[in-house]
Protein backbone atom coordinates (compact mmCIF):
# COMPACT_ATOMS: atom_id res chain seq x y z
CA UNK A 1 0.00 0.00 0.00
CA UNK A 2 1.23 3.55 -0.74
CA UNK A 3 1.75 5.91 1.77
CA UNK A 4 -0.66 9.03 2.05
CA UNK A 5 -2.19 11.02 4.29
CA UNK A 6 -5.34 10.63 6.49
CA UNK A 7 -7.08 13.79 7.48
CA UNK A 8 -10.43 13.72 9.52
CA UNK A 9 -13.52 16.67 8.14
CA UNK A 10 -15.65 17.82 10.93
CA UNK A 11 -18.22 19.37 8.33
CA UNK A 12 -19.06 19.19 4.84
CA UNK A 13 -17.22 22.90 4.08
CA UNK A 14 -14.15 21.18 6.09
CA UNK A 15 -14.19 18.27 3.88
CA UNK A 16 -14.56 19.79 0.51
CA UNK A 17 -11.81 22.46 1.34
CA UNK A 18 -9.24 19.65 2.09
CA UNK A 19 -10.09 17.61 -1.20
CA UNK A 20 -7.66 17.90 -4.26
CA UNK A 21 -7.54 15.87 -7.35
CA UNK A 22 -5.68 13.28 -5.37
CA UNK A 23 -7.77 12.30 -2.32
CA UNK A 24 -10.48 10.61 -1.84
CA UNK A 25 -13.39 10.94 0.59
CA UNK A 26 -13.42 8.24 3.25
CA UNK A 27 -16.53 6.70 5.23
CA UNK A 28 -17.15 2.86 5.40
CA UNK A 29 -14.09 2.18 2.92
CA UNK A 30 -15.31 -1.24 2.46
CA UNK A 31 -14.39 -1.08 -1.87
CA UNK A 32 -12.06 2.07 -1.38
CA UNK A 33 -9.42 0.46 1.30
CA UNK A 34 -8.96 -2.73 -0.39
CA UNK A 35 -8.48 -1.30 -4.26
CA UNK A 36 -5.92 0.75 -2.54
CA UNK A 37 -4.03 -2.35 -0.61
CA UNK A 38 -4.28 -4.11 -4.64
CA UNK A 39 -2.99 -1.17 -5.90
CA UNK A 40 -5.77 -1.09 -7.86
CA UNK A 41 -5.76 2.76 -6.58
CA UNK A 42 -3.54 5.61 -5.07
CA UNK A 43 -4.32 8.62 -3.19
CA UNK A 44 -2.10 11.49 -1.67
CA UNK A 45 -4.66 12.21 1.13
CA UNK A 46 -7.96 10.47 2.28
CA UNK A 47 -10.89 12.33 4.22
CA UNK A 48 -12.71 10.41 6.72
CA UNK A 49 -15.79 11.83 6.48
CA UNK A 50 -17.90 9.81 9.36
CA UNK A 51 -17.11 12.37 12.00
CA UNK A 52 -19.86 14.99 10.04
CA UNK A 53 -22.79 14.66 12.05
CA UNK A 54 -25.28 15.89 9.65
CA UNK A 55 -24.36 13.29 7.07
CA UNK A 56 -25.37 10.26 9.20
CA UNK A 57 -28.94 9.66 10.00
CA UNK A 58 -33.01 8.84 8.93
CA UNK A 59 -35.32 11.37 7.80
CA UNK A 60 -39.29 10.24 7.33
CA UNK A 61 -41.71 13.16 5.55
CA UNK A 62 -44.85 12.31 3.95
CA UNK A 63 -43.62 11.82 0.37
CA UNK A 64 -40.10 10.94 1.10
CA UNK A 65 -37.81 8.80 2.89
CA UNK A 66 -34.19 10.54 3.33
CA UNK A 67 -30.98 8.87 4.52
CA UNK A 68 -27.52 10.52 5.32
CA UNK A 69 -24.59 9.20 2.84
CA UNK A 70 -23.08 8.16 6.02
CA UNK A 71 -25.49 5.83 7.44
CA UNK A 72 -24.81 2.22 7.73
CA UNK A 73 -26.74 -0.69 5.98
CA UNK A 74 -27.00 -1.81 9.52
CA UNK A 75 -28.48 0.96 10.58
CA UNK A 76 -30.44 0.83 7.51
CA UNK A 77 -31.69 -2.68 7.79
CA UNK A 78 -32.94 -1.80 11.49
CA UNK A 79 -34.35 0.93 11.28
CA UNK A 80 -37.97 0.67 12.52
CA UNK A 81 -39.10 4.40 10.45
CA UNK A 82 -37.47 2.19 7.23
CA UNK A 83 -39.05 -1.00 8.31
CA UNK A 84 -42.35 1.32 8.31
CA UNK A 85 -42.11 3.52 5.32
CA UNK A 86 -40.43 1.34 3.21
CA UNK A 87 -39.42 -2.22 4.15
CA UNK A 88 -37.61 -2.79 0.82
CA UNK A 89 -35.14 -0.76 1.69
CA UNK A 90 -34.76 -2.45 5.09
CA UNK A 91 -34.70 -5.92 3.49
CA UNK A 92 -32.67 -4.74 0.63
CA UNK A 93 -29.60 -3.60 4.05
CA UNK A 94 -29.97 -6.75 5.50
CA UNK A 95 -28.81 -8.94 2.45
CA UNK A 96 -25.63 -6.93 1.79
CA UNK A 97 -22.33 -8.55 2.52
CA UNK A 98 -21.82 -9.86 5.93
CA UNK A 99 -22.12 -8.74 9.47
CA UNK A 100 -18.96 -6.91 9.41
CA UNK A 101 -19.67 -5.24 6.01
CA UNK A 102 -22.99 -4.13 7.23
CA UNK A 103 -21.75 -2.17 10.10
CA UNK A 104 -19.05 -0.30 8.51
CA UNK A 105 -20.41 0.41 5.07
CA UNK A 106 -22.50 2.95 4.44
CA UNK A 107 -25.41 3.82 1.64
CA UNK A 108 -23.44 6.59 0.10
CA UNK A 109 -20.28 5.02 -0.67
CA UNK A 110 -22.02 1.81 -2.23
CA UNK A 111 -23.96 4.48 -4.29
CA UNK A 112 -20.90 6.95 -5.28
CA UNK A 113 -18.47 3.26 -6.09
CA UNK A 114 -21.50 2.07 -8.31
CA UNK A 115 -20.65 -1.69 -8.72
CA UNK A 116 -22.15 -3.33 -11.46
CA UNK A 117 -23.92 -5.59 -9.18
CA UNK A 118 -24.40 -3.44 -6.15
CA UNK A 119 -27.98 -3.34 -4.68
CA UNK A 120 -28.68 0.05 -3.41
CA UNK A 121 -28.30 1.68 -6.78
CA UNK A 122 -31.22 -0.52 -7.93
CA UNK A 123 -33.44 1.30 -4.95
CA UNK A 124 -32.20 4.57 -6.02
CA UNK A 125 -33.52 4.29 -9.67
CA UNK A 126 -36.81 2.50 -8.86
CA UNK A 127 -37.55 4.88 -6.06
CA UNK A 128 -37.75 7.98 -8.26
CA UNK A 129 -34.54 8.90 -6.06
CA UNK A 130 -32.36 12.17 -5.60
CA UNK A 131 -29.00 12.50 -4.82
CA UNK A 132 -27.91 15.22 -2.46
CA UNK A 133 -24.97 16.35 -2.96
CA UNK A 134 -22.46 19.21 -1.70
CA UNK A 135 -23.35 21.33 -4.79
CA UNK A 136 -26.58 20.33 -6.11
CA UNK A 137 -28.97 18.03 -6.22
CA UNK A 138 -29.20 14.58 -8.80
CA UNK A 139 -31.97 12.60 -10.71
CA UNK A 140 -31.32 8.78 -9.80
CA UNK A 141 -31.68 8.43 -13.47
CA UNK A 142 -28.80 10.95 -14.71
CA UNK A 143 -26.61 9.78 -11.88
CA UNK A 144 -25.29 6.21 -12.35
CA UNK A 145 -23.16 6.41 -15.80
CA UNK A 146 -21.67 2.96 -16.33
CA UNK A 147 -19.61 0.32 -14.73
CA UNK A 148 -18.10 2.18 -11.67
CA UNK A 149 -19.07 5.60 -13.07
CA UNK A 150 -21.20 8.16 -11.75
CA UNK A 151 -22.39 11.69 -12.66
CA UNK A 152 -20.39 13.06 -9.58
CA UNK A 153 -17.40 15.86 -10.35
CA UNK A 154 -14.36 15.48 -8.91
CA UNK A 155 -14.43 16.39 -5.26
CA UNK A 156 -18.27 16.76 -4.93
CA UNK A 157 -19.69 14.89 -1.90
CA UNK A 158 -22.74 13.06 -1.39
CA UNK A 159 -24.66 14.25 1.51
CA UNK A 160 -28.24 12.54 1.55
CA UNK A 161 -30.18 10.35 -0.60
CA UNK A 162 -33.87 10.67 -0.67
CA UNK A 163 -36.39 8.03 -1.71
CA UNK A 164 -39.84 8.79 -2.94
CA UNK A 165 -42.30 6.63 -1.06
CA UNK A 166 -43.98 3.86 -3.49
CA UNK A 167 -47.45 2.35 -3.03
CA UNK A 168 -45.43 -0.86 -2.83
CA UNK A 169 -42.23 -2.41 -3.66
CA UNK A 170 -40.03 -5.31 -2.85
CA UNK A 171 -36.26 -6.22 -4.11
CA UNK A 172 -35.80 -9.78 -5.03
CA UNK A 173 -32.02 -11.04 -5.28
CA UNK A 174 -30.26 -14.06 -6.43
CA UNK A 175 -26.99 -13.83 -4.94
CA UNK A 176 -23.26 -14.80 -5.45
CA UNK A 177 -23.29 -17.74 -2.19
CA UNK A 178 -20.02 -16.23 -1.25
CA UNK A 179 -19.76 -12.49 -1.76
CA UNK A 180 -23.98 -11.68 -1.85
CA UNK A 181 -23.48 -9.30 -4.34
CA UNK A 182 -26.26 -9.18 -7.17
CA UNK A 183 -25.48 -12.05 -9.58
CA UNK A 184 -29.42 -10.70 -10.51
CA UNK A 185 -31.08 -8.55 -8.78
CA UNK A 186 -35.17 -6.63 -9.79
CA UNK A 187 -36.16 -4.02 -7.68
CA UNK A 188 -39.99 -2.78 -8.34
CA UNK A 189 -41.84 0.07 -7.08
CA UNK A 190 -45.40 0.82 -7.57
CA UNK A 191 -46.29 4.58 -7.51
CA UNK A 192 -49.96 5.81 -8.37
CA UNK A 193 -48.73 6.97 -11.63
CA UNK A 194 -46.51 4.55 -12.70
CA UNK A 195 -44.33 0.98 -12.06
CA UNK A 196 -40.56 1.57 -11.75
CA UNK A 197 -38.52 -1.64 -12.41
CA UNK A 198 -34.76 -1.43 -11.59
CA UNK A 199 -31.69 -4.52 -12.58
CA UNK A 200 -28.59 -4.99 -10.98
CA UNK A 201 -25.65 -7.23 -11.57
CA UNK A 202 -26.63 -8.12 -15.21
CA UNK A 203 -25.01 -5.40 -17.41
CA UNK A 204 -21.82 -2.80 -16.52
CA UNK A 205 -24.68 -0.55 -14.68
CA UNK A 206 -27.49 -0.90 -13.32
CA UNK A 207 -30.59 -0.09 -15.97
CA UNK A 208 -34.45 0.30 -15.89
CA UNK A 209 -36.32 -1.99 -17.91
CA UNK A 210 -39.05 -1.11 -19.61
CA UNK A 211 -41.03 -4.56 -20.77
CA UNK A 212 -40.83 -5.33 -17.51
CA UNK A 213 -42.22 -1.65 -16.50
CA UNK A 214 -45.09 -1.57 -19.44
CA UNK A 215 -46.18 -4.94 -18.81
CA UNK A 216 -46.85 -4.13 -14.90
CA UNK A 217 -48.37 -0.92 -15.67
CA UNK A 218 -51.02 -2.56 -17.44
CA UNK A 219 -51.10 -5.94 -15.37
CA UNK A 220 -49.36 -5.44 -11.50
CA UNK A 221 -49.32 -8.67 -10.72
CA UNK A 222 -46.38 -12.08 -11.43
CA UNK A 223 -48.42 -13.68 -14.91
CA UNK A 224 -47.71 -10.22 -16.58
CA UNK A 225 -44.88 -10.57 -16.41
CA UNK A 226 -44.82 -14.63 -18.86
CA UNK A 227 -45.61 -12.93 -22.07
CA UNK A 228 -42.76 -10.74 -21.77
CA UNK A 229 -39.09 -11.41 -23.90
CA UNK A 230 -35.98 -10.35 -22.06
CA UNK A 231 -33.22 -10.27 -24.94
CA UNK A 232 -29.88 -11.07 -23.33
CA UNK A 233 -28.05 -9.30 -25.63
CA UNK A 234 -25.21 -6.96 -23.80
CA UNK A 235 -25.57 -9.05 -20.58
CA UNK A 236 -22.72 -10.05 -18.26
CA UNK A 237 -21.66 -13.65 -18.99
CA UNK A 238 -19.17 -15.36 -16.40
CA UNK A 239 -18.66 -18.18 -14.28
CA UNK A 240 -21.01 -17.24 -11.90
CA UNK A 241 -24.07 -16.89 -15.01
CA UNK A 242 -24.26 -16.81 -18.37
CA UNK A 243 -25.78 -14.00 -20.18
CA UNK A 244 -28.53 -16.39 -21.19
CA UNK A 245 -29.13 -17.70 -17.44
CA UNK A 246 -29.54 -14.00 -16.44
CA UNK A 247 -32.19 -13.21 -18.95
CA UNK A 248 -34.41 -16.03 -17.59
CA UNK A 249 -33.49 -14.85 -13.30
CA UNK A 250 -34.46 -11.35 -14.46
CA UNK A 251 -38.09 -12.78 -15.00
CA UNK A 252 -38.09 -15.32 -12.39
CA UNK A 253 -36.77 -12.50 -9.50
CA UNK A 254 -39.19 -9.85 -10.77
CA UNK A 255 -42.10 -12.26 -10.30
CA UNK A 256 -40.68 -12.86 -6.90
CA UNK A 257 -40.52 -9.41 -6.62
CA UNK A 258 -44.01 -8.71 -7.84
CA UNK A 259 -45.18 -11.19 -5.63
CA UNK A 260 -43.27 -9.95 -2.70
CA UNK A 261 -45.96 -6.60 -3.01
CA UNK A 262 -49.04 -8.50 -3.45
CA UNK A 263 -48.34 -10.27 -0.11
Amino acid sequence: MNNFKFLSASNTKEAIKLSSSKSKFLAGGMTLIPAIKLRLASYSNLINIKKIKNLNGIKVSKKSLKIGSTTTHSDVSSSKEIKKIIPSIAELAEGIGDPQVRNRGTIGGSIANNDPAADYPAACLALKTIIHTSSRKISSDKFFIGIFETSLRKNELIEAIEFEIPEKSSYAKYPNPASRYAIVGVYVAKFKDEVRVAITGVESCVFRCKKLEDALSSNFSPSAIDSVNISSKGFNSDIHASDEYRAHIIKVMAKKAVSNCLD
